[in-house]
């Protein structure tokens, strides 16, 4: 009896019927589906098989989830492999994942998200959850205090009277331009996050960067004077603080999650979508960060292998060459070849309250 025929097959398995392109080839669901978790598999190899820690002993990552398209999808193929791991009898022990949520009504000005810490939770079973605030930054960085006071300079008093909240909302409003408030969001991010994977015991962080936004960051951080932690803000390997950082989306574009995501409906109940930017923005109100992710989303439709071979040559950068004894940026933790006797990189330096205005 012959095979159904079908007006539009899935180029792989020819058994269905394509449900959309990928990379100019005509995939069904499942193919679809499984070509974008291979590429995150390959990436998690490592810590599956987990060779280099105790016999029988699963390491635990971590992994920040901003319920954004790319953590979001990340998670849920990250929960399909603890599925697969947990039901065989005789698998490698592979790897815990805790996931962390730094709530983001203490970030940006946006509701508390319960529903969706409640939303995760059920979904992803598999996974350990904790929520905490932006401001937790005082209690699990003890020296952040003396770091941010040196940092916005004499003009800034740190009231510990205050709460927390108010102490760091204090700070931040210190910052003037655009690109120097996300540039030392994200340093204040990255601190937060690194701190409680310490106290976890992680051997790693697992972060949801896409390749788009990847290509964002690298453009991002040369143009403000990051060159030198784009070997850890965007390449896999060690970071300054002694943790790997692994970012298992980088052969993935933000169109392909988007497409992934479609296909899983509690997926779409969970997201967060990233604020669309209006054409009429004016530059000068934009950061760096926002103009380059603009840039990669808007010409890599045109040109994906373009925006690829950036986080590729990325990639290849050797954080093993940098030399042991450099100092590092006490606010952000960026190496600092030439500036041995400066607490801040020329990055910092350049956000800071008086340098910034």
């Amino acid at each position: 009896m012959p095979g159904k025929e079908f007006l539009d097959p899935c180029v792989d398995c020819r058994d269905a019927d394509a449900a959309l392109t990928l990379r100019r080839r005509r995939l069904c669901k499942d193919c679809y589906i499984k070509f974008v978790s291979y590429k995150v598999f390959k990436r998690m190899e490592k810590y599956r098989l987990n060779r280099e820690g105790p016999r029988n002993t699963r390491c635990k990552l971590l992994f920040p989830l901003s319920y954004g398209l790319s953590s979001s999808v990340l998670l849920h193929m990250l929960h399909c492999q603890l599925e697969t791991q947990r039901s065989k009898p005789h698998a490698p022990p592979g790897f815990d994942l805790e996931v962390l949520i730094i709530e983001p009504s203490t970030m940006y000005s946006v509701p508390q998200y319960d529903a969706g810490f409640d939303l995760v939770q059920k979904l992803f079973p598999l996974c350990t959850f904790t929520r905490i605030s932006f401001h937790d930054i005082f209690d699990l960085v003890p020296d952040i205090q003396e770091t941010m006071s040196h940092f916005a300079g004499d003009e800034f008093k740190d009231d510990t009277s205050k709460t927390n909240t108010e102490r760091l909302s204090a700070f931040r409003s210190s910052i003037t331009t655009a690109t120097s408030k996300t540039d030392v969001d994200r340093a204040l991010v990255t601190r937060l996050i690194v701190a409680f994977a310490k106290k976890t015991d992680s051997l790693a962080i697992i972060w949801g960067d896409s390749d788009s936004r990847l290509a964002a960051k690298t453009l991002a951080n040369v143009a403000k004077g990051r060159g030198s932690s784009v070997t850890w803000q965007v390449a896999d390997g060690m970071s300054p603080w002694g943790l790997e950082f692994n970012y298992p989306l980088r052969d993935l574009f933000t169109a392909e999650l988007r497409d992934y995501a479609g296909f899983f409906p509690e997926l779409t109940d969970l997201i967060i979508p990233d604020e669309q930017l209006s054409e009429n923005t004016l530059t000068k109100n934009l950061s760096i960060d926002e103009l380059m992710m603009r840039y990669v989303l808007t010409q890599g439709e045109k040109y994906p292998g373009v925006m690829l071979n950036v986080t590729r040559t990325a990639n290849k950068l050797d954080v093993s060459q940098m030399p042991s004894n450099v100092s590092h940026c006490t606010f952000c933790g960026a190496s600092m070849m030439n500036e041995q006797h400066n607490e801040f990189c020329y990055a910092c330096a350049r956000s800071r309250p008086a340098l910034s205005s």
